[in-house]
């Protein structure tokens, strides 16, 4: 197996940051409606944002015991017991302060990118 180049590294080590940084207004964002945790996988998954079990489980449990998320313990249709998530009013209005914050971020980084004279 070829070893990376540190160049390589560098740049996953720095893209997996961007990456943890979004996760969590991405998850806030699909549960204004009840979602089990492959669900909301399958969600996110549909939206282009892949994310396995190991990140999304240990990320549910700990928004959770923020106060950002509530669960309770469902079955339907006689399958086996699904812990639902949803997003709580303390969540919600962690949310509604973070999109603000991504859409100025956006606005900086666009500017701060932007191509040609300056």
């Amino acid at each position: 197996m070829a070893k990376k180049s540190t160049k390589e590294s560098l740049y996953e080590n720095f893209s997996q940051e961007i990456r943890r940084g979004v996760l969590v207004l991405a998850v806030l964002s699909q549960l204004s409606e009840p979602q089990y945790g492959y669900s909301l996988k399958q969600r996110l998954h549909e939206k282009g944002l892949e994310i396995n079990e190991g990140t999304l489980y240990p990320l549910l449990r700990r928004l959770e015991s923020q106060g950002l998320l509530n669960s309770s313990w469902e079955v339907v249709n006689d399958t086996r017991p699904r812990r639902y998530y949803q997003i709580s009013e303390q969540g919600a209005m962690i949310q509604t302060n973070l999109v603000q914050d991504w859409e100025s971020m956006i606005d900086v980084m666009s500017a701060l990118l932007e191509k040609g004279p300056q």
